[in-house]
């Protein structure tokens, strides 16, 4: 039996943690369903668009970027960005989509992020060129600076991993990382996640992840890269689940 606490508290609903990327795209979403933006239209550029919302261009690029990947939007050089030829209804619903990061969902990002990380350091191992390791080393001493100083790394995290991700030269892993991975940085950035310790031991497990891609060692890259996000999927596994 449910008692009346109980009732009254379930009668409440959590409330939704709204990014500038998630607000542009509501913003599109009420074009789009008033009947203002409708399917072949152009979108101004991202310069006015930025300067309109009173945003960076970033949050306008990665919103961008989001809606592309779902094929609600359409890039063309030359021509810009254009609404997608789909019916109203079909757009309505991809953008709902979207929009609906649900804990359950952010458990997924996170194993997704898992399985694509995995496959790409092998692919770096086996592919990597001088080029890439020089570009992996400089993002390792970036994110170790920011440890050395005592700051949250989250950022710098994430573009050492993409750096890896660049070295797999497959452009899809590269794109789709960098789909899914701001996401989780948003989250990590909120809960503080990156303590000194944590950021401190995350260099060292770098460090290693370096090391076997520098000896194009793929089966030893792959357990290591999987040993250092098991605490990434851990903590999903614990908040949102």
């Amino acid at each position: 039996m449910i008692n009346m606490k109980e009732e009254i508290i379930n009668n409440f609903k959590q409330i939704e943690y709204k990014t500038p990327v998630d607000i542009i795209i509501e913003q599109i979403r009420q074009l789009i369903e008033s009947g203002q933006l409708k399917s072949g239209d152009r979108l101004p550029s991202e310069r006015q668009l930025a300067e309109r919302f009173g945003v960076g261009r970033t949050y306008v690029r990665d919103a961008i970027k989001k809606l592309e990947f779902y094929g609600i939007l359409n890039t063309i050089p030359q021509s810009g960005t254009l609404v997608a030829g789909l019916g109203v209804s079909a757009l309505k619903g991809l953008i709902s989509n979207v929009l609906k990061l649900e804990k359950a969902d952010f458990f997924s990002l996170v194993e997704t992020r898992v399985l694509l990380e995995v496959e790409g350091i092998k692919l770096a191992a086996q592919r990597r060129s001088i080029d890439n390791l020089i570009n992996i080393k400089e993002s390792l001493n970036v994110y170790y600076d920011q440890v050395a100083k005592g700051k949250d790394a989250v950022e710098e995290d994430f573009l050492f991993h993409l750096s890896i991700a660049e070295a797999s030269q497959n452009s899809v892993i590269k794109s789709l990382l960098l789909i899914i991975t701001p996401e989780i940085v948003q989250i990590y950035n909120k809960l503080h996640v990156c303590a000194d310790g944590v950021s401190l031991k995350s260099f060292e497990e770098h460090e290693e992840l370096y090391k076997y891609i520098e000896k194009q060692d793929a089966k030893k890259a792959m357990a290591a890269m999987k040993n250092h996000l098991s605490s990434v999927l851990d903590f999903a596994k614990k908040q949102f689940r």
